[in-house]
């Protein structure tokens, strides 16, 4: 088994370098050189020549992530086409749905989760709150910030409900 000692020296030595390697294949290249350290720590015995052991293992399991972000990927993009729109267009609907789920889109988190609380849900200030872990205060502040946000984006001049 190796040394903390040795392991330590061969991540300072090789794992810039290693993980430089594994961004030509996936997004997830400190995980995947990680992931090489801790095989190797587990190794028994260790290998004769641990660099290019590293590196064929970094390899190895860097195509290995790249394949699963692309499976991945493909699946959310064919999910994501069938999920439902946040609005359905109605026949007097002055508003188009892909626009609008766009700009509710756009806002920060906080004021998205404010206003889904709110408008879809019909919660209250003051459970909106708990749920979002805030003062009833901010959850107002937070709403009535997204909605003006919303009109702006939108151009829409009407009264908040």
């Amino acid at each position: 088994m190796m040394s903390p000692e040795t392991l330590a020296e061969l991540v300072d030595r090789h794992g810039p370098g290693l993980t430089l390697y594994a961004r030509q294949w996936c997004a997830t290249a400190e995980d995947v050189v990680q992931d090489a350290f801790v095989k190797l720590a587990g190794e028994k015995p260790v290998p004769q020549r641990v660099v290019p052991w590293l590196y064929r293992v970094v390899r190895n399991r860097a195509i290995d992530a790249g394949r699963a972000e692309r499976r991945r990927r493909h699946y959310e993009t064919r999910a994501a086409g069938r999920s439902p729109s946040w609005f359905t267009p109605g026949a007097d609907s002055a508003i188009d749905g892909q626009v609008a789920t766009a700009a509710l889109l756009a806002l920060p988190p906080e004021q998205r989760e404010i206003i889904t609380l709110h408008l879809w849900s019909d919660l209250t200030f003051e459970e909106i709150a708990a749920v979002a872990r805030c003062s009833t205060s901010t959850a107002h502040r937070w709403y009535a910030a997204g909605l003006a946000a919303l009109r702006e984006r939108l151009n829409v001049h009407a009264a908040s409900r």
